[in-house]
Parts: structure tokens; C-alpha cells; sequence
């Protein structure tokens, strides 16, 4: 017997929970970002076929990605509900879902600044560690995320080259003390990929932001008992990049329905074509 959405179901669950008024295998092989105006499906066509309704599908997949929830957390809070879900079946959803969303939000980002604070923290993928480099703007805006299996200069480069094409060249780029990054700036630079004019510095004080910044994202991923593969973790890391863009304010609320909008309402515009 399928499960349908009850009426008033997932306003309840919203109350609930947040209170109303809060190919080189990687995972960006299927971002598409070309710079040109994408056709979105209609969002029924997304969820065509699926055994559940689509509030219910976006509702896991966005708790999972927005809270330290576990799979079969939610599977226990959907059970109380009437809701009989397996733990795999939402592990799919954000799987297949995040990328769609992460692209159908992006229509509505606001810019980040020009001077970014860059650096590199590490995190476990199926037992072994690998290095997440992540930069954010001087407001505390995130600016992009690259997953490496090493931390060296091409790794460097290659965060900078990602971070560049979806958003912007930056003015100025604060650094670690780590001799790697410094080069892969600078042979940026000698290559013409990164203009001459872009200052280079070294501060603890102002990279103190990305530091405290890395740890709402480890804390999110410490919950989640351990990522299985190297391309299922960037494209969960790409989830919760994403919400915490939402958290920060990097997108046009008022296009998605103002302040007022519950997020169930904003979330519902936002993945609207």
C-alpha cells in the first residue's frame, strides 16, 4: 500500500520540528553550469513515479540535510507519522534530489564578495581521510567547496578554478600558512587564470571566520556515521553547503515569497521551474 501525504501532514511535521516563522568520478559531474539560462522540468515531472508524494520526498531530504539527523532518525520520526520508510530509500532521494536542488536554488544566489578567506579541513569518506577545501567571503558568505583525495598545489588550483567559474574572480585571498595554496596562487597567476592584480596574504586573525565556518559543516557530517563513497559524500557535502547558504541569507528571499513565508513555502518556490 502506498503512502500518500495526509492533509495538514507536513505543516504539522514543520510546527514539529522548526516552529512556524524560523568523467573523472566527482561530484560535480553533473552540475551542467555553463553560464546559460537552464530549462528546468515542471516540478511534478521530478517526482513522477515516486511511490511517495513530493512534500514528503523534499521534507527528508531537506531535514537530513539541514539537522544531525541520521537515515534511520528520520525513518523513526516518518514511522511516527504513518509513514513506513526505509533508511535506504531516503539515502537515494538525497542522492538523486540535492544536485537538482542545489541547481534550482542557485537561479536566486546573491553574489559573494570579493575578498575570500580559503582553507582546508579534512574529513573521513569510507575510512580514510580526505581534504575539504572551502572559502568564504569577508561577510561570512560561503563561496565553494572542492573534495580532494590529496592536499597539494592541483588541489589548490583546482578549488580556486571551481570556486572562479560558478562565482567570481576574487579581489584579494587570505591564507593559511600553507606553502601549497600560496603556489597554487601564484602559478595561477603566471598561467593568466588568475590576474596579477589578485593580492595574496597570509592572516590567522581573518581566516579565523572559515576555521569557525568548517565547523558547522564537520558537526552536520559527524552525525551522519560515516560517508560511504567518495562521490556520495561531495554530493551530501553540496546539500548542506546549500542549506547553509539558505541559513545565511545567500539567496533573494523576497523573490521566494519574503520573510513572512514559511519554509515549506520558500522551498516550494524556490524548486518551482
Amino acid at each position: 500500500m502506498g503512502y500518500r501525504a495526509l492533509p495538514g501532514l507536513i505543516s504539522l511535521l514543520e510546527g514539529q520540528r522548526t516552529g512556524t516563522g524560523a568523467k573523472h568520478k566527482r561530484l560535480w559531474c553533473k552540475n551542467g553550469n555553463d553560464g546559460s539560462m537552464q530549462q528546468f522540468a515542471p516540478l511534478e515531472e521530478l517526482f513522477k513515479g515516486r511511490h511517495f508524494d513530493q512534500e514528503i520526498v523534499v521534507l527528508c531530504v531537506r531535514w537530513y540535510l539541514s539537522f544531525k539527523l541520521s537515515y534511520r532518525d528520520l525513518v523513526a520520526m516518518m514511522a511516527e507519522r504513518g509513514i513506513d520508510l526505509a533508511h535506504t530509500t531516503i539515502l537515494r532521494w538525497v542522492q538523486h534530489y540535492t544536485p537538482e536542488f542545489e541547481k534550482r536554488w542557485k537561479r536566486f544566489a546573491r553574489p559573494v564578495g570579493g575578498s575570500w578567506r580559503m582553507d582546508e579541513t579534512y574529513i573521513k569518506v569510507r575510512g580514510r581521510w580526505v581534504y575539504l577545501y572551502r572559502a568564504v567571503d569577508k561577510q561570512g558568505f560561503t563561496v565553494d567547496f572542492y573534495l580532494s583525495r590529496k592536499r597539494d598545489v592541483e588541489a589548490a588550483k583546482q578549488f580556486l578554478r571551481k570556486a572562479m567559474k560558478n562565482q567570481r574572480v576574487p579581489t584579494k585571498i587570505t591564507l593559511d600558512g600553507y606553502a601549497a595554496s600560496h603556489r597554487a596562487v601564484a602559478e595561477l597567476k603566471k598561467d593568466g587564470e588568475l590576474p596579477k592584480r589578485v593580492r595574496a596574504r597570509t592572516s590567522k586573525y581573518l581566516n579565523n571566520g572559515i576555521e569557525q565556518d568548517h565547523r558547522r559543516v564537520k558537526h552536520r557530517i559527524g552525525a551522519m556515521v560515516g560517508l560511504k563513497s567518495f562521490c556520495a559524500a561531495g554530493v551530501t557535502i553540496s546539500g548542506i553547503e546549500l542549506t547553509e547558504k539558505i541559513r545565511k541569507g545567500q539567496f533573494k528571499i523576497g523573490k521566494l515569497g519574503g520573510s513572512k513565508a514559511t519554509m515549506p513555502e520558500i522551498w516550494r518556490t524556490a524548486l518551482a521551474a
